[in-house]
């Protein structure tokens, strides 16, 4: 045999070795996805039926990471370690706490294992995390937070788990779990999701334009409808959920891009569904000219925001981008009935919906659509495009 021969059997048997590994990957690759499947089966049973705290009090042997920066600096008394909870200030937040442990969602911080930092906003920030061998995505509040007023911060952050905690909805942020240990440890597990937020998909980061040249209209229309869907979903629990600030960035896609509304932080219940709310809340593009009026109002300013994504899914353009106005002055102009977001220019395509644009953003509240009037709208608009 030549030493050519040999390097040539040298070759095919790496060749061989090589496929052999590649296989083996991707059957444990599988059996990876599966097992997760099933553990996300297993604890969806159990949250629904209560009995998720048995789970959560057996001691684990894996290592966490520390959590946030905040947490570390306040976590410092006896019975924080000792896994004591402290008396809440906020009566909303003590029975939420209770409510968590009895329907078995209430965790240990010591049950997250923290990796990187995926985002983080003025209240605090989320990260790629595992627990109970699933990849999670953990909103971990500031301490500060809770320390500057701590009846305020308690019932802020129990608003948001309570509006979250009852939704079950394919294109709602799924709740998997919630630790309410203030000041240190109160955080959020929810599904990680694998794609960007809509914003992000829309615009990019706000260095470098858009990731990519926009999806076809119907894909996009497809995206608006599967918001108008969560929302109608919510509109119709009892009692209402209105989420008061509904944006693109409060918008988030997995790795199909399909649709997850998410950021719970401002949302409110609507008991009888004719009650109206008040106070000033949401982001000023976005917001609905009641609300900038300081005017009581219901459900339909969530009708409004959607209004404009909409029109931005349509246009893909910022809202106002052409009028050169800063978010103070656009709300001026938005209450007093002046100014709308530039519409797409009207084609076969476009003027059904700028239509129903409009109508989202009409003056008057009672005058916009139901969500319900939404979702017909835009489920016959895609068969068209299609």
């Amino acid at each position: 045999m030549t030493s050519m021969d040999i390097l040539m059997a040298v070759v095919a048997k790496l060749k061989e070795e090589l496929e052999k590994q590649r296989d083996l990957k991707e059957t444990y690759k599988a059996r990876l996805e599966s097992t997760q499947a099933y553990l996300r089966f297993c604890l969806d049973v159990a949250q629904e039926h209560g009995f998720l705290h048995l789970m959560s009090s057996s001691n684990g042997d894996g290592e966490s990471c520390s959590p946030p920066r905040d947490a570390r600096d306040a976590d410092d008394d006896d019975d924080e370690e000792d896994g004591a909870e402290a008396p809440a200030c906020d009566p909303y937040f003590a029975t939420t706490r209770d409510l968590a442990v009895q329907h078995g969602w209430s965790v240990s911080p010591d049950e997250i294992e923290l990796h990187e930092m995926i985002g983080e906003g003025s209240t605090a920030e989320v990260y790629r995390a595992t627990w109970r061998g699933l990849d999670v995505a953990v909103k971990w509040m500031r301490a500060e937070f809770f320390l500057a007023d701590p009846g305020r911060g308690e019932a802020f952050f129990a608003q948001e788990l309570d509006a979250l905690s009852r939704q079950r909805h394919p294109h709602v942020l799924r709740l998997m779990a919630a630790c309410l240990r203030p000041p240190a440890s109160c955080f959020l597990v929810t599904e990680l999701l694998a794609g960007a937020t809509l914003a992000r998909r829309l615009h990019g980061d706000g260095a470098g334009g858009r990731e990519s040249s926009p999806p076809p209209l119907v894909d996009r229309v497809s995206r608006a409808l599967e918001i108008a869907l969560a929302m109608r979903y919510l509109h119709e629990q009892t009692p209402t959920v209105v989420h008061r600030d509904l944006k693109p960035s409060n918008v988030l896609l997995d790795g199909d891009s399909r649709v997850r509304v998410a950021d719970f932080g401002h949302a409110r219940f609507l008991p009888d569904g004719t009650a109206a709310l008040t106070g000033e809340t949401g982001t000023y593009v976005y917001m609905a000219p009641e609300i900038i009026r300081c005017e009581p109002y219901t459900e339909k300013c969530d009708v409004y925001s959607f209004g404009i994504i909409l029109n931005e899914l349509v246009t893909g353009e910022h809202p106002y981008i052409d009028t050169g106005y800063g978010p103070s002055k656009i709300a001026l102009e938005v209450a007093d009935g002046k100014l709308r977001p530039k519409l797409a220019e009207r084609g076969v395509n476009s003027s059904v919906l700028n239509d129903l644009i409009c109508g989202m953003w009409d003056a008057e509240p009672s005058r916009r659509p139901s969500f319900a009037t939404i979702t017909s709208a835009l489920q016959e608009i895609k068969q068209q495009l299609m």
